[in-house]
């Protein structure tokens, strides 16, 4: 097992869409006690070790802004109708002018993602790593994206398709996680 990262990655949450599906913007969703689901998506990647934390909003922006924990880094996505893409673009974009040698993607819809799962992934951040979280080997959330490929994932992604197949294509490694949760996200309300 690799060692600890002398530099702590970055975190980012995808919280920019519609939620067609959902019945509205993902970044609205709170559980059934009311705590919101970016909230949770922030400190479940704080607690796994990202020194700092952007969360990327779009739909309902205005409504969810107040939601983000104080100290993450809000990042308007002007075109997140457009897709995922969008919103990896506009957060990588933003972590940019930071120095963390990768950065952990966690999408809003994992609420449930115990700050284990992140932690777990963390510990492969370096400038040239790729890494995913799988469960039973099939891959999930979250992935981490060292800062060597941030071009190259922002290139290559487009519409509602992400990192995953740039990370087929690198043969990203999968860090096994079932152990900790089910790595489901919730389309449904």
């Amino acid at each position: 097992m690799p060692a600890v990262p002398s530099a702590p990655p970055c975190g980012l949450v995808l919280a920019a869409g519609a939620g067609r599906r959902f019945g509205g913007p993902k970044a609205l969703a709170r559980t059934p006690a009311g705590t919101p689901w970016v909230a949770l998506a922030v400190q479940a990647l704080r607690d796994g070790g990202c020194s700092e934390v952007a969360v990327a909003l779009g739909a309902g922006a205005d409504e969810a802004e107040p939601l983000v924990p104080r100290g993450a880094t809000i990042v308007r996505v002007p075109d997140w109708s457009t897709g995922v893409a969008a919103s990896l673009r506009a957060g990588l974009e933003a972590l940019a002018s930071g120095s963390a040698p990768a950065v952990i993607v966690l999408p809003v819809d994992t609420p449930d993602v115990p700050a284990a799962a992140v932690a777990r992934v963390a510990r492969r951040a370096a400038s040239d790593a790729l890494a995913q979280a799988a469960y039973d080997g099939a891959p999930g959330h979250p992935v981490l994206l060292g800062r060597s490929h941030w071009a190259a994932v922002s290139a290559a992604v487009r519409g509602d398709i992400g990192a995953r197949p740039y990370l087929i294509a690198q043969d990203a490694a999968l860090i096994e996680c079932s152990d900790l949760w089910s790595g489901a996200d919730r389309d449904t309300p």
